[in-house]
């Protein structure tokens, strides 16, 4: 969706006449799973104030009011807002934001000073993996992890970067499985003329009677955002449309 091609392509992806498109898409559900799993109280009181997470962080980290966040402050808190949750070290951190590295490197030192509660999460992820070879979802599912303690560095750094990314990358695919199991028997029951298409990542795409997508819709929203009870609120965006692109 971030490319000219990649709208063009979601266009190709039409719903018969009569019938329109459904996408129902979770909103930033990993950093939501970290605001679970670290527990960090501005984290969470941030998504439960419905505020802009990015906006939130940047202020955060340079010490400012959010109202005074320029776009580039913003972007570079995106970054790493989802980039610590892949590993991304200074080096990658600086080739994404366009800055040296030193600055990168500074950045990604206030980004934990600011929340030692996340270092500590991901810091206690790579001990059990290193301890146990695997990680764990929320829902108990178990990840080997092989060369977690590899004495190869290359092969060990990959490793904890898929260490520690897992658990949250693993819980939101746990989370939307489980949303589907659930929706496809509520559907069947309350909109017989719905059906489920497409799982992207985060998203769901379905389509139906035109007549049925705002019900189609609902239902799928109030199903993916209670499929968990999570410390924070699980937040999904629907939208419809003749087309997969129309129905972002």
């Amino acid at each position: 969706m971030r490319t000219e091609a990649g709208r063009a392509i979601r266009k190709a992806f039409v719903a018969p006449p009569g019938r329109l498109l459904v996408a129902a898409d979770y909103s930033q559900v990993e950093l939501r799973l970290l605001a679970h799993l670290s527990g960090d109280e501005a984290l969470i009181e941030t998504f439960r104030r419905g505020e802009d997470i990015h906006r939130a962080t940047a202020a955060k980290i340079f010490g400012i009011d959010p109202g005074l966040v320029s776009p580039d402050q913003r972007r570079g808190a995106k970054t790493i807002n989802f980039g610590i949750l892949y590993g991304m070290g200074p080096f990658a951190l600086a080739g994404q934001l366009g800055v040296p590295q030193g600055a990168a490197k500074s950045f990604i030192a206030s980004y934990f000073e600011r929340f030692p509660s996340i270092r500590a999460c991901l810091d206690g992820i790579l001990a059990r993996a290193r301890e146990t070879g695997a990680t764990e979802t929320i829902l108990g599912r178990l990840r080997p992890i092989p060369g977690i303690v590899d004495r190869n560095h290359a092969v060990r750094a990959n490793a904890e970067r898929m260490a520690m990314n897992a658990p949250f990358q693993g819980a939101a695919a746990d989370l939307i499985k489980k949303a589907m199991v659930v929706l496809d028997r509520r559907l069947s029951s309350a909109y017989p003329s719905a059906r489920m298409l497409l799982q992207v990542h985060d998203e769901l795409v379905l389509e139906c009677d035109a007549a049925d997508a705002p019900g189609v819709s609902a239902l799928a929203k109030e199903t993916m955002e209670g499929v968990a009870a999570l410390a924070v609120p699980l937040t999904v965006d629907t939208a419809s449309g003749a087309d997969w692109a129309a129905a972002k």
